[in-house]
């Protein structure tokens, strides 16, 4: 069989058998792939479902990942969104289209990327099924599905004011990853590998959620849109205001400083407004024991004129937003 064979040459039937075959099994599967459907055990009686969707050209673009930098991006995203709710990842389901001209080979590096993230991220969770279906463009959708182990789910409406807010995983990197990208400094781009590496395969922190559950974390969610656009979101479903100590971004802001100014950039915007690094912001009671990998970055108050408060200062909500057809390319 040759590697330059295409989708349209063998068929869909072919094509997915040489692509399944190369994904894991999930652990909490009791029917996988072959069926109409899967079967997915549910001990709990409960289960958390969420779904995204990745566009060629809106969410990512070709010549700057590989067939197995999406397949992991989609595969994080998505567990991403299972831990934020204090769930343990257990099946995920992949539909993909692309052209008919795709060679074999690039699906068999997506699953690849799939089986790697899987193993990487959440051990147990597998893909138990999905579609293959023609189109003028590659576009990835996932639905992702979790157990909460008896557990009560971790909602964004929960926060209190008194709570700590707190960040488990990194904030700026993917953004600081994307902007040299966009920049076209090639230099640059070679010289912070790292963040690039991040925009292209982030690594949230997805065992944290289940810690932060454990914690008794009063709200929590993925951080896929930008720290200011987030956080606004866990203060308008609680009725409180999130105000954010500038001082203990400084941290995280120092990493991609380098970087920012190998394109005249500013870290802060990237911090602040940046998406993508699918990190998880949660709230605790002033007396919880923090999860070790959760760092304090503010406290919740009382419901006030604006949702989010940097220091002092109104917040303005900026960050990704999925609706405007121009947020990759931009």
């Amino acid at each position: 069989m040759s590697n330059l064979e295409t989708v349209a040459q063998v068929g869909e039937n072919e094509a997915l058998k040489r692509t399944i075959a190369r994904l894991n099994a999930s652990e909490h599967a009791l029917v996988g792939p072959g069926d109409d459907s899967a079967v997915i055990a549910a001990p709990d009686g409960r289960f958390t479902v969420t779904t995204d969707t990745l566009i060629e050209g809106h969410d990512f673009r070709l010549d700057w990942s590989t067939a197995y930098d999406l397949g992991w991006k989609a595969v994080a995203s998505n567990l991403a969104d299972v831990a934020a709710m204090g769930a343990v990842p257990t099946a995920l389901v992949v539909a993909l289209t692309v052209p008919g001209s795709t060679q074999v080979s690039w699906l068999e590096h997506f699953a690849d990327g799939l089986k790697a993230a899987c193993i990487a991220l959440a051990p147990g969770c597998g893909v138990v099924g999905g579609d293959l279906a023609a189109s003028d463009q590659v576009m990835i959708s996932v639905a992702a599905h979790g157990s909460l182990e008896g557990r009560e789910p971790v909602l964004r409406s929960g926060a209190q004011v008194g709570d700590v807010v707190a960040v488990a995983g990194t904030l700026g990197r993917a953004a600081a990853g994307l902007a040299l990208l966009q920049s076209g400094n090639r230099d640059a781009v070679s010289a912070y590998d790292e963040l690039v590496n991040v925009q292209r395969r982030p690594n949230p922190p997805i065992r944290s959620g289940v810690d932060a559950a454990n914690a008794g974390a009063t709200s929590m969610l993925d951080l896929s849109d930008g720290l200011a656009r987030d956080s606004a979101r866990i203060a308008k479903a609680s009725e409180v205001t999130i105000q954010i100590d500038p001082q203990m971004l400084q941290g995280f802001e120092a990493v991609i400083e380098e970087a920012a100014r190998a394109i005249e950039a500013n870290p802060s915007d990237w911090v602040i407004g940046g998406g993508e690094d699918h990190s998880l912001l949660a709230t605790f009671p002033a007396d919880a024991t923090l999860p070790r990998a959760f760092k304090r970055i503010g406290v919740v108050l009382p419901q006030g004129p604006a949702p989010v408060m940097l220091g002092a200062q109104a917040l303005p909500e900026r960050g990704w937003d999925s609706s405007r057809a121009t947020n990759y390319l931009a």
